[in-house]
C-alpha cells in the first residue's frame, strides 16, 4: 500500500516515511494532542520516479554548481517539470483518496466511503517530510512545499508538487553545500486533518542560539504558517524552564495573519483588526500549557526541541517536533538575553530599558535570532533578481527572507529583516550557517540604506550606524586596503582609485584616495544578469533605474564629497551576448571596434536615457560628488548630441560635472573642438588608446608584447592633450591600469596633468611616486633659477 497511518509510524521509520512523520507519529504515540493523518512514504516516491524512467535524469540535472544561481534555477525547473508532468499512477492515486476519506472533521478514521459533495470534504494539510530532514545534524527549514486546506481535488497534485519541491532551488544548494546526496534523500508525504487555527506559533523548548535554560514561545493570530514563513512579527514569550516562571513578553505588532478563506478554503492573507494588532495572544494558562507540552516533547526524545503548535477552539494541537540543530556543544550562557527580564510586558518597539547610552546610535532593533557581530555595508534586498549583488561581507536587509535566497544568505555576513521572529526561515537559517541576523526589525528596508555601513548585533538585536569596534573580521576585510603608513603624502596632483564594482566602494575608500577616477555602469549592468532591454522587459523601466542609483549611491556614499566619476555603459557586443536576452546582438569580427561606447548609446538613445535618468536622480539625492563620464568618443559631434540628451533628462551641463573618455587617437586630435563642447574633464582609457594607436590586440597572444602604453606614440597624444587642455581650462586625469605603473606616473605629472586614478592596492605607492616627482620638479625649478 502507497500509505501508512501517523499512529502506526515510529521514529526507527524515518527512512520510510521522513523526518517529519515519524516525529509525529511518535508524538501520538506519547498521547500528545496531534491531529490524526496519514503519510504517502518515501517508497512510494522512490518507486515513482524509477517506474516512470525519470530517477537517472532527474539526479543528473541537479548535479549542478551550487554557487551558480542560473545553474541552480535551471536545474530546479528540469527537476521539477519531470515529476509534476509525470502521471500519478491509478492504484497510488486510488491510495491516497482512499485514505484521504478515512478521515473526518472529528479527526477519526471513517470506513473510506467518498463523499458525493465535493465541498463536504474535509480540509487537510499536506506537508512534505524528506528522509534526511529534521535530522540532529541539519536543518532543511523550509525547504520542502507544505499546503495547506487540501481537499480531494487537487490533494493527488499537491502531493506531486512536495515531491518536486525536493529539487527546488535552495534544497539542491543546502544538500550539495551539506555533503548530502541528492539519490539517497527520498520524501514522504504527510496528509493531515487541518487545524483551523484561532492562535499559533512555535515553541523553543531551550534557547535554539545559546542553549540556555528559556523556553521561547512565539505566538501570532491565524495560522503557523505566517510565523514559520516569518511574514509576521509574532509576540515572544520567554520562559524559565527550572522555575516555569515567565521572565520576558514581548508584544509585537501584528498586522497580519493567514487564515483560511470561506468560500474557497484557500490560504489568504488578512488584516488583523485593529483591537488584536497590538494585543496579547496568549494568556498565562495557554503559556502553561504550551510550556507543559514542551517539557513532555523533550523529555520525550531526551534532547531540545522545535515545535509548532497551534490553538483552535481553546484545545493545544502539536503540529510537528524536531530537534534544535543549531545548539552546539560549546555554547555558553549568555549574560544577556534577547529581552530584559521582567514580570511586565514590553513593547517590541520600545526601547530596551537596559541598553546604554547609545540609544542615539541604534538605527532599528528586533529579535537577536542569531549570535554574533558583523558590520558591513548594508545591502537592500527587495526582490530576488537582487540577489547576485550581495557580496562577500555585505549584510542582507530584506522584508523577510524566502529559501531561493539561501546562496547570497551564504556570502552575506549578516541578515536583518523587517518581519519574523526566532523561528523564521531566516533566523533557522542564519543560525545553521553561523551569520549573525536581526528579526522582525519592522522597518529596516525602509531606515537602512542600500550601501549603508552598519553593525548588527544578533544576540541584543540591534542594529547601529557605522561600524562597531567588537566587529569580527568580514570575509574580505577593508582593513587589508587601508595603508600601512598612516600619514598620507600631500601632492598637487590628486591621485584617486579605480572601483570595478560598487560593492568595493568601502575598501576603495579606505585607500585614502581623493575620490574615484572610473566606477564602470557596464559592470552594475552586467551583474543583472540581462541586458538593459531584456531587463526592463521583464521588470520594467523603473526597476531598471532603481538598480543603477543603488549601485552608483553606494559608491557616491562612501566617498562623499570626494568625488566620484561613473562611466555610462560600453559593453561589447560580445559580452552583452552573454546575458539573458542577449541573442539579438550583433556578431561582430572584433567587438572592441564595433558597437559600443558613446556610438551605441546614441544609436539607442532610450537605453541611454534610462541611465541618465539614473544620474539625474542621484544628483536630486544631493550626490553632488558624482561626475558623470562618456566612453569611447570620437569627435565633438558625439558630445554635443550627448549633451542635449543630458538636458532632455533634466541634467544641467553647465552645473554638472561631466567629461569624456580619450580612448582614440581622433578624440586626442580632436581634443579642442570637444574642449568647446562644454567638458569639464577629459581622462585618459590607456588600454583601448594604446591598442588603437599601435593597432595591436592586446588580448591576442601573437602580438600582446608589442602592446606598450609607453609608447612614443601614446604618449605624444597624451602629452598634447594635457597641454592643449591646461590651456583651455580643461581638467584631465587618467583612469587605464597604466596610472599605476611608475614611469607613466613620472611622465604624467611632469606633463601636468590634473588626477592619476590607481587600482585599489596601488593607491598609496602611486601617492608617494607623484609626491617624489613633485618635488623633484619644484627642486629643479629652484636650481634653474
Amino acid at each position: 500500500m502507497a500509505v501508512s497511518w501517523l499512529d502506526e509510524v515510529r521514529s526507527t521509520d524515518v527512512g520510510t516515511v521522513g523526518g517529519k512523520a515519524a516525529s509525529l507519529g511518535e508524538l501520538t504515540d506519547a498521547g500528545l494532542p496531534v491531529p490524526s493523518g496519514f503519510v504517502v512514504t518515501a517508497a512510494t516516491y522512490r518507486e515513482f520516479i524509477e517506474t516512470a524512467g525519470i530517477d537517472k535524469e532527474l539526479f543528473n540535472v541537479v548535479d549542478v554548481d551550487h554557487e551558480d544561481s542560473t545553474a541552480l534555477r535551471e536545474a530546479h525547473e528540469r527537476a521539477h517539470q519531470l515529476i509534476v508532468e509525470t502521471p500519478m499512477p491509478d492504484e497510488v492515486k486510488q491510495d491516497i483518496l482512499d485514505s484521504y476519506y478515512s478521515l473526518n472533521s472529528t479527526e477519526s478514521r471513517t470506513d473510506g466511503d467518498t463523499s458525493d459533495d465535493s465541498e463536504s470534504d474535509p480540509f487537510v494539510a499536506v506537508r512534505s517530510s524528506a528522509t534526511a530532514e529534521d535530522l540532529p545534524d541539519a536543518s532543511f527549514a523550509g525547504q520542502q512545499e507544505t499546503f495547506l486546506n487540501v481537499r480531494s481535488d487537487n490533494l493527488v497534485d499537491r502531493v506531486k508538487e512536495c515531491w518536486a519541491s525536493l529539487f527546488s532551488q535552495r534544497a539542491i544548494y543546502y544538500r550539495n553545500r551539506q555533503g548530502f546526496s541528492h539519490s539517497n534523500v527520498d520524501i514522504a508525504v504527510v496528509v493531515q486533518q487541518m487545524v483551523d487555527a484561532e492562535k499559533s506559533g512555535v515553541m523553543f523548548t531551550s534557547h535554539p542560539s545559546s542553549g540556555d535554560p528559556q523556553i521561547i514561545i512565539e505566538a501570532a493570530w491565524g495560522l503557523g504558517e505566517a510565523v514559520v514563513s516569518g511574514a509576521v512579527s509574532p509576540d515572544n514569550y520567554t520562559v524559565d524552564r527550572e522555575t516555569a516562571e515567565t521572565t520576558s513578553v514581548s508584544i509585537a505588532e501584528k498586522k497580519m495573519m493567514m487564515v483560511k478563506d470561506a468560500q474557497t478554503g484557500e490560504t489568504v492573507e488578512q488584516d488583523v483588526s485593529a483591537d488584536k494588532r497590538d494585543a496579547r495572544v496568549l494568556s498565562d494558562d495557554e503559556i502553561a500549557e504550551l510550556v507543559a507540552l514542551g517539557k513532555k516533547v523533550e523529555s520525550h526524545y531526551g534532547e531540545p526541541q522545535d515545535v509548532e503548535w497551534a490553538i483552535y477552539d481553546g484545545s493545544v494541537h502539536m503540529l510537528q517536533s524536531r530537534p534544535i540543530t543549531t545548539i552546539s556543544d560549546d555554547t555558553r550562557p549568555r549574560s544577556e538575553s534577547n529581552h530584559q527580564a521582567s514580570n511586565g510586558e514590553i513593547n517590541a518597539d520600545s526601547p530596551d530599558s537596559t541598553e546604554s547610552a547609545n540609544d542615539a546610535e541604534i538605527l532599528v532593533r528586533g529579535l537577536g535570532a542569531s549570535p554574533g557581530i558583523a558590520a558591513g555595508e548594508a545591502r537592500v534586498v527587495t526582490k530576488l533578481d537582487h540577489l547576485d549583488q550581495v557580496s562577500d561581507g555585505d549584510i542582507i536587509i530584506t522584508e523577510m527572507t524566502m529559501p531561493d535566497m539561501v546562496p547570497a544568505m551564504k556570502r552575506a555576513s549578516g541578515i536583518i529583516t523587517d518581519e519574523g521572529g526566532m523561528t523564521s526561515h531566516a533566523s533557522i537559517v542564519s543560525r545553521e550557517l553561523g551569520v549573525p541576523a536581526v528579526v522582525g526589525a519592522g522597518s529596516a528596508t525602509a531606515t537602512l540604506d542600500d550601501g549603508q555601513l552598519v553593525t548588527l548585533d544578533g544576540d541584543k538585536g540591534t542594529v547601529r550606524e557605522g561600524e562597531a569596534e567588537e566587529k569580527e573580521q568580514p570575509h574580505e576585510p577593508i582593513e587589508d586596503a587601508r595603508p600601512t603608513t598612516p600619514v598620507k603624502p600631500m601632492t598637487a596632483t590628486e591621485v584617486k582609485v579605480n572601483v570595478s564594482i560598487p560593492e568595493a566602494a568601502d575598501r576603495a575608500a579606505a585607500t585614502g584616495a581623493d575620490g574615484v577616477g572610473l566606477l564602470r555602469m557596464e559592470h552594475m549592468v552586467l551583474s543583472l544578469g540581462k541586458t538593459p532591454e531584456q531587463y526592463i522587459a521583464d521588470n520594467g523601466e523603473r526597476a531598471y533605474i532603481d538598480e543603477l542609483v543603488d549601485d552608483m549611491r553606494t559608491a557616491a556614499e562612501e566617498f562623499y564629497p570626494r568625488p566620484v566619476r561613473i562611466r555610462t555603459l560600453d559593453a561589447p557586443t560580445d559580452e552583452f551576448r552573454q546575458l539573458e536576452g542577449g541573442d539579438d546582438e550583433p556578431h561582430e569580427h572584433n567587438p572592441m571596434l564595433g558597437y559600443r561606447g558613446i556610438r551605441r548609446s546614441l544609436d539607442a538613445p532610450e537605453i541611454f536615457k534610462h541611465e541618465l535618468d539614473a544620474f539625474r536622480r542621484i544628483y536630486e539625492m544631493g550626490y553632488d560628488n558624482v561626475e558623470l563620464m562618456l566612453p569611447l568618443v570620437n569627435d565633438a559631434e558625439e558630445v554635443i548630441q550627448a549633451r542635449e540628451l543630458m538636458k532632455r533628462a533634466g541634467i544641467d551641463p553647465s552645473t554638472q560635472e561631466w567629461g569624456i573618455m580619450i580612448e582614440t587617437p581622433a578624440a586626442a586630435l580632436e581634443i579642442e573642438e570637444i574642449a568647446e563642447a562644454g567638458v569639464d574633464f577629459v581622462s585618459f582609457g590607456t588600454n583601448d588608446l594604446t591598442q588603437y594607436t599601435l593597432a595591436v590586440d592586446r588580448n591576442n597572444e601573437h602580438v600582446a608584447d608589442q602592446f606598450d602604453e609607453l609608447h612614443p606614440a601614446v604618449l605624444s597624444l597624451i602629452d598634447n592633450t594635457i597641454e592643449t587642455c591646461r590651456d583651455l581650462g580643461v581638467k584631465t586625469s587618467i583612469c587605464g591600469q597604466a596610472g599605476s605603473k611608475p614611469k607613466m606616473v613620472q611622465f604624467l605629472v611632469e606633463a601636468g596633468i590634473s588626477s592619476i586614478s590607481a587600482n585599489i592596492d596601488a593607491v598609496r605607492d602611486v601617492q608617494h611616486e607623484v609626491k617624489r616627482v613633485e618635488q623633484r620638479l619644484i627642486l629643479d625649478s629652484v636650481r634653474s633659477s
